[in-house]
């Protein structure tokens, strides 16, 4: 494809591609998952971009340059090694720093960005939801107020692209394509964060978050708030993806680098680790495939640039899918009973027949008699086997993560999405194959198997050639598991049963010696 045809739009303007034509970007996250993603599709469809700045900072004794190196060598960027491996040297890294002052960057680079930069993709965020205020409103505030000042004095920007969340506006019966009040000034709090420490803060946070269920979602509100107030200075847009999932895709069909989120629940529940999770099971699941989302963004900096300048308030994006795939979290655990059982991990500890539940005491009652005392009982063994033991840590850990993601599964959350919707009307008709947008006629069946064995392939490393010996494994798994609910439910008739015949003879003996042979009960002579 010509540069010409796939910078082809059907709006008024230069297409996405040619429009990107020459273009310097700064991407910061860009070693997260979405991050990956994201640099991925940007050297495979914008052939004209000149260069690609990813700010990374040094970690585990290696610098940034040979973190950018080893990421190059992943499955995620084997389509661009076999397809166009010279693009991969438009990809710079820039040692940076969130947590620093100034970004902690050189005079040298901060100068160099300066005068080349003319996109900004702000997607480094702290992503756990169990993330005490302190560090969220360090790394998701104070990180964005940074990359903020040093985008105002970049020379040629054109568009600020700030990666937000769906979930962060707990409040919104329906969450329209605009931004909103914050719940409290951001600059105070990042005073307050200043001179307070970590465990003062702590013991503020329940009175500070409010309706948010946690500091993520919080502190990414606060946010959307600071590039909000940015928009007089420079041009902002605000893309707010929903849950994401591995890839539909591309660069390869479910690839995912990471447990978090909802692939984590998938594990664990395929490993039979989880049997229990308190879901409303006719709300609709609001998702968006990596892929998708990615360019989605690329799309939103595109048009948000353009249409942007005509606009009084800040372009904002809603990404998700569940106006287009109207699936209940029901219906997407049957699927994935029937995926887990015909695609299985390797070292499943038991059979994966766990379910999702409305009432939360049900769900309490499964776990602890399915979650809590396996775990002991298992450790016990472990203990006396003078192995170390890890069951009951790590279901303290599951039991953490379900109840940080049960107030995102246990309500219907509704989304406007009209101009994320619009941006594929915007699109020739090469550049929406080449940027899909859309999942209408998604074949979900398909698409969670390719997650799932992404799952399987790209986090626990297991080859798919072991899968027949894993097929083998859950079907032995399902003999023990149905042997074990005869044998529980068979005692749970027995035991009692036994106790009343125990009872009945006992009571026969001491009416025998204490009435003679007068059988029980004495019936009275009218």
């Amino acid at each position: 494809m010509s540069h010409a045809e796939a910078g082809a739009g059907a709006g008024p303007g230069p297409g996405v591609a040619a429009w990107f034509e020459g273009r310097a970007l700064l991407v910061t996250g860009g070693a997260g998952f979405m991050g990956k993603v994201l640099l991925e599709k940007m050297l495979r469809a914008l052939p004209g971009l000149r260069r690609v700045y990813v700010l990374l900072r040094a970690k585990r004794g290696l610098a940034p340059a040979r973190r950018l190196h080893d990421m190059l060598q992943l499955p995620v960027f084997s389509r661009v090694r076999g397809e166009c491996p010279a693009a991969l040297g438009k990809l710079v890294a820039v040692e940076g720093d969130l947590l620093l002052p100034g970004l902690g960057l050189a005079p040298a680079e901060r100068a160099l960005l300066e005068r080349e930069v003319s996109v900004v993709v702000h997607a480094a965020a702290s992503l756990r939801l169990e993330s005490p205020l302190g560090p969220a409103l360090r790394h998701n505030v104070l990180g964005t107020q940074r990359v903020l000042e040093l985008a105002a004095g970049f020379a040629r920007l054109e568009a600020f692209v700030h990666l937000s969340t769906a979930f962060c506006h707990p409040t919104q019966a329906v969450l329209e394509e605009r931004c909103y009040p914050p719940p409290a000034p951001p600059h105070d709090l990042l005073r307050l964060a200043h001179w307070l420490d970590d465990d003062a803060l702590n013991s503020l946070a329940p009175r500070l978050l409010g309706a948010h269920p946690n500091c993520y979602t919080f502190t990414k509100q606060l946010a959307e708030s600071l590039v909000n107030d940015a928009r007089s200075r420079m041009p902002v847009i605000i893309v707010r993806p929903s849950i994401v999932l591995p890839a539909l895709e591309e660069p390869v069909a479910g690839w995912v680098d990471t447990l978090n989120g909802p692939m984590g629940l998938v594990a664990g529940a395929g490993k039979g680790v989880i049997r229990s999770m308190l879901v409303g099971r006719h709300f609709l699941v609001e998702v968006v495939p990596v892929d998708i989302a990615a360019n989605a963004i690329i799309c939103a900096a595109w048009d948000g640039a353009l249409r942007g300048k005509e606009e009084a308030e800040t372009p904002v994006y809603n990404l998700t899918s569940g106006d287009m795939v109207h699936m209940t979290w029901g219906e997407v655990l049957e699927v994935g009973r029937k995926l887990v059982y015909e695609e299985p991990f390797e070292g499943v500890v038991w059979y994966p027949d766990g379910d999702i539940r409305d009432s939360r005491l049900a769900h309490e009652l499964i776990v602890f008699f399915f979650h809590t005392l396996p775990a002991y009982f298992i450790d016990l063994l472990l203990l006396l086997a003078l192995q170390k033991t890890f069951m009951v840590r790590l279901q303290r850990r599951v039991r953490v993560g379900l109840e940080l993601l049960q107030y995102f599964t246990t309500r219907q959350w509704r989304f406007a999405t009209a101009r994320a919707r619009s941006l594929e009307a915007r699109l020739g008709p090469r550049e929406r194959r080449l940027l899909r947008l859309s999942v209408r006629d998604l074949d979900v069946e398909a698409a969670l198997r390719a997650m799932l064995l992404g799952t399987r392939q790209f986090c626990f490393k297991e080859p798919l050639s072991s899968l027949p010996r894993a097929r083998r494994h859950i079907k032995m798994l399902y003999v023990i598991h149905q042997l074990t609910k005869l044998l529980f439910w068979g005692a749970l008739v027995y035991v009692p049963l036994m106790y009343i015949t125990i009872f009945r003879t006992t009571l026969d003996a001491v009416c025998t010696q204490v009435f003679g042979n007068i059988p029980f009960p004495i019936v009275p002579i009218k």
